[in-house]
């Protein structure tokens, strides 16, 4: 009885989207947008070279606009809020429950996140599914092979974090057809899937990966064109993650082999005279608000009104000991609110500000991969594989830019711990943190001996289980062949 209220529910619901669609919210994550005309599915129209090139900007400009709430604020709340790096900040219950490792399983940042990355899937979906159908003669089969590579890259990036925030995931990869009175119930399981395990989705997005790392553009006219060395720095990550420190070790060199360079001085990564840098792998470009402006400036920055991500007193502490002046002056700015708002955790007259992202005009971009990520990441690979003068030269080079002097470290457990610091300091507020300490191990650890300024112990209650959101319970209520994670 529970299926068929629910196909009945879809089938009356058809009638009226897209037009109810926000009010009603019943479409299944498996199923892109209907066409237009409301007889396709999304891809669907892509019928031809423009088409085609079409939907794959639409795809990319999905970063900016349709999921932009989560690329240009949650994905960094997500990583430094939740961690040792910052406080929720601001006035939101939702993020101070996800801050606080209180949340709940009908938490709307929770609910948000998963459909704006199923949202950014199925639109990767439509391409990589519709694309090489095309029969004009004017899209060439390579040029076909790339914008396939270009979207799996964008599925395998949105995959990998929904893997990271909610473990168990439905992993949808097709477009299915345009849902009818007439197989509704065939399609019911495909619409509606059970959960796959972490190790299937991770499987996944290493094919989506591999598949897409040698037919990516190998240049673009910026820096938010999907090449070879976002598709490496990629996989290096998930690698890093799944603890293959060999395949970490081949992609990382890969990233370093295609050219990149530090910027000589870490500021201009920020200041906004750099964009498109030489250390930039993949950036998200904006430009004013009317092509998608990047707003999560004003989330983070600015004394108008109490902003997230408020950085903590542990991260303030961290830069302080290493004595690191000059990462710290460019991470966070500090400013005299005096009776604008209160806060728990600082003093008014000297409040601190996430600042890497800071000019209010929507103009600045984005940073999502950079060449210093990736060194770290090899530093990390060859200390865990014994190579400890190697991962030391790397860590150095990335020190020297801070004005640091040489780390010494003089065994394994000493060096991991130094770079899990310098990872940190070097970039904090760049959503890494939290997946640095989950996939170490640490995170528990870390976060209880998480302080406030007078020394006090903000008794953090973290276990195993809240390591992973809740499956929002709108998704459960939607599909019932969703699993709730354990503890929620």
């Amino acid at each position: 009885m529970k299926k068929l209220s629910y196909i009945a529910i879809l089938l009356g619901s058809a009638t009226l989207l897209p037009s109810c669609q926000d009010q009603l919210d019943l479409q299944p994550i498996s199923q892109t947008v209907v066409g237009g005309d409301g007889t396709g599915t999304a891809g669907s129209s892509i019928t031809n070279a423009a088409t085609a090139e079409a939907a794959l900007a639409g795809c990319y400009a999905i970063f900016k606009t349709s999921s932009a709430e989560y690329y240009v604020m949650d994905y960094y709340i997500m990583a430094d809020g939740r961690s040792d790096n910052s406080y929720a900040g601001a006035d939101n219950a939702a993020w101070f429950e996800v801050d606080e490792f209180r949340i709940l399983s009908t938490n709307a940042v929770a609910a948000r996140d998963w459909r704006y990355l199923y949202n950014h899937i199925a639109s990767a979906n439509s391409i990589i599914a519709n694309v090489p159908k095309v029969t004009d003669a004017s899209l060439s089969a390579d040029r076909k092979a790339q914008m396939v590579g270009e979207a799996k890259f964008i599925r395998a990036r949105a995959y990998f974090d929904l893997v990271r925030l909610y473990g168990d995931i439905p992993l949808v990869v097709d477009e299915l057809p345009t849902i009818t009175s007439s197989n509704v119930a065939e399609i019911y399981g495909q619409l509606y899937p059970a959960s796959s395990t972490a190790d299937a989705v991770y499987t996944q997005i290493i094919k989506d990966l591999d598949e897409a790392a040698t037919v990516v553009p190998k240049t673009g006219p910026d820096k938010m064109t999907v090449t070879p060395g976002a598709v490496y720095t990629l996989l290096a990550k998930v690698h890093a993650t799944k603890k293959d420190w060999e395949k970490v070790k081949a992609n990382t060199d890969k990233v370093i082999g295609l050219g990149y360079a530090l910027l000589p001085n870490f500021e201009e990564l920020w200041d906004g005279k750099h964009e498109n840098s030489a250390e930039a792998i993949f950036e998200l470009n904006f430009t004013d608000w009317a092509t998608g402006g990047n707003w999560g400036t004003g989330m983070f920055y600015g004394t108008d009104w109490k902003k997230f991500n408020t950085p903590s007193n542990d991260l303030v502490k961290a830069y302080d000991d290493e004595k690191d002046v000059v990462r710290k002056a460019s991470t966070i700015f500090t400013a005299d609110v005096s009776g604008k708002w209160s806060d728990k955790y600082w003093p008014l007259t000297k409040f601190p500000f996430a600042y890497k992202m800071r000019n209010g005009d929507g103009s600045q971009n984005i940073i999502m991969y950079r060449l210093a990520d990736v060194l770290l990441l090899k530093a990390e690979a060859l200390n865990e594989t014994g190579d400890l003068a190697g991962a030391k030269t790397l860590l150095n080079q990335v020190r020297t830019r801070a004005k640091l002097a040489p780390n010494t470290s003089a065994d394994q457990p000493s060096l991991r711990l130094a770079i899990e610091k310098e990872r940190r300091l070097e970039l904090a507020f760049e959503g890494q943190r939290w997946y640095d300490l989950v996939r170490t191990g640490r995170a528990i650890p870390a976060m209880q001996t998480v302080k406030d300024g007078n020394g006090n112990s903000l008794n953090y209650s973290l276990n195993e289980a809240k390591l992973l959101l809740p499956i929002p319970q709108g998704e459960i209520d939607k599909n019932e062949n969703l699993k709730q994670n354990l503890g929620y």
